[in-house]
C-alpha cells in the first residue's frame, strides 16, 4: 500500500493526539472519523478532511479502511474490534480495552486468529528512558516494585462512575501498573483495598477515591501502587529496586541510582507520536514485533486491574491463573 488509510472511532479526548500524529505522516492519510457527538465528528472532520460518520458500522461498511483508532470510553465498545477485524482492518484500542474480561478476552482470541496488526494505547512503553530502563534491567533481579498515579480529578461525567470507567485504577493508573509489568514481568498474586475518602460531595461519584494495590510478580518480586485523585498536581512514576541499585522513572525522567554514581536521562521524544509512528509502521511491514504493548498486553493489564477490584470486594488474596 502507498499510505494507510486510517480512520478514527472516537474524536474526543485523547484522540486529537492521535488525529494529529496521523496527519504528520507521509506514509499514512485519515479518511473517515466517526463519533456520536455529531458536532465533534463534523469538527474534527473539517480540521482533517475526512469524511464524517455518526455511525461506526456505516463508517465500516463505506470506507476501504487499512487502519482504525479506536478512542472511545471503556463502556461503549461493543463489537466495534470484531467487525473491524473481519474486514481485515488493523487496530489500535485504548486503555482500558474493555471493562468486562470475558469479553475482552473473546475479543483478543478473535483479533489473534484475524492475523491484524493490534495495539494497545500503553504509550509510556514507547518512552525512550522506559527503554533504557528495561535494558538497564535485563540481567538484573528485581526484588522490589514501587508505583504510583496521584492526580486530581477528572471532570468528564462518565469517569466517576464504577459501571463506566471502571475506577480510576482501570481507566488512568493502569498505565503505571502496566509499565510495572513491562519491565517487572509477569503477575501472579494481587491484593487490594479501595474506598471513597474526601471526594464523596462529587455528584453521582460511585469509584473509590485512594486505591492500595500489592501485587506479587512471578519472578518473586513484591510490589505496590498508590493510586489517587485527590490533589491538585500530577505526579507518576515507577521505581524499581535490587540489590545496590534502584531505577526510578519519575514522569517521563529516568535516573539509575547504583553505589558509586547515579546517572540521569531526560526523555527527547513525544510518546504517543513514538506509539502511533511504530503502529502504521508495523501495518507498512506486516511487522507485530514494532508492537510494544498488543491488545494481547492490554488484556493482560485489565485483568490485573479487575483482579485487584475483586480482591477489594472480596477481601482476598487473588491468583492471576485462577481468575483469568
Amino acid at each position: 500500500m502507498e499510505k494507510v488509510k486510517v480512520g478514527f472511532l472516537g474524536v474526543g479526548g485523547i484522540a486529537t493526539a492521535h488525529l494529529k500524529n496521523v496527519q504528520n505522516m507521509e506514509d499514512a492519510e485519515i479518511v473517515a472519523v466517526c463519533d456520536i457527538s455529531e458536532e465533534n465528528a463534523k469538527r474534527q472532520g473539517a480540521t482533517f478532511q475526512a469524511a464524517v460518520y455518526t455511525d461506526y458500522q456505516e463508517m465500516l461498511d463505506k470506507e476501504e479502511l487499512d487502519a482504525l483508532f479506536v478512542s472511545i470510553p471503556p463502556f461503549a465498545h461493543g463489537d466495534m474490534e470484531e467487525q473491524a477485524v473481519e474486514k481485515g482492518i488493523h487496530i489500535m484500542v485504548e486503555k482500558p480495552i474493555e471493562l468486562d474480561l470475558e469479553k475482552a478476552k473473546k475479543k483478543a482470541e478473535i483479533i489473534r486468529n484475524s492475523g491484524v496488526i493490534n495495539a494497545s494505547g500503553y504509550c509510556l512503553r514507547y518512552l525512550d528512558t522506559v527503554q533504557k530502563a528495561k535494558d538497564y534491567l535485563n540481567d538484573k533481579k528485581i526484588a522490589m516494585v514501587r508505583g504510583h498515579y496521584i492526580t486530581s480529578f477528572v471532570e468528564t461525567p462518565w469517569y466517576r462512575m464504577e459501571d463506566k470507567s471502571g475506577g480510576q485504577l482501570v481507566e488512568q493508573s493502569t498505565h503505571i501498573l502496566d509499565t510495572m509489568r513491562y519491565l517487572a514481568g509477569d503477575i501472579e498474586k494481587v491484593s487490594a483495598n479501595m474506598s471513597l475518602q474526601v471526594m464523596e460531595d462529587i455528584e453521582n461519584i460511585d469509584i473509590p477515591d485512594v486505591t492500595s494495590v500489592n501485587v506479587t510478580f512471578e519472578s518473586g518480586a513484591v510490589g505496590h501502587l498508590d493510586s489517587s485523585f485527590i490533589q491538585h498536581d500530577h505526579r507518576m512514576g515507577v521505581e524499581i529496586l535490587g540489590r545496590d541499585f534502584r531505577m526510578e522513572l519519575n514522569g517521563t525522567a529516568l535516573s539509575i541510582i547504583e553505589k558509586d554514581k547515579t546517572i540521569t536521562y531526560q526523555s527527547k521524544v513525544d510518546f504517543y507520536e513514538e506509539q502511533d509512528r511504530n503502529f502504521i509502521k508495523a501495518i507498512k511491514t506486516n511487522n507485530q514485533d514494532l508492537i510494544l504493548a498488543s491488545y494481547e498486553d492490554g488484556l493482560k493489564t485489565l485483568a490485573v486491574t479487575l483482579a485487584a477490584k475483586r480482591s477489594n470486594q472480596e477481601e482476598e488474596i487473588v491468583h492471576m491463573k485462577e481468575f483469568v
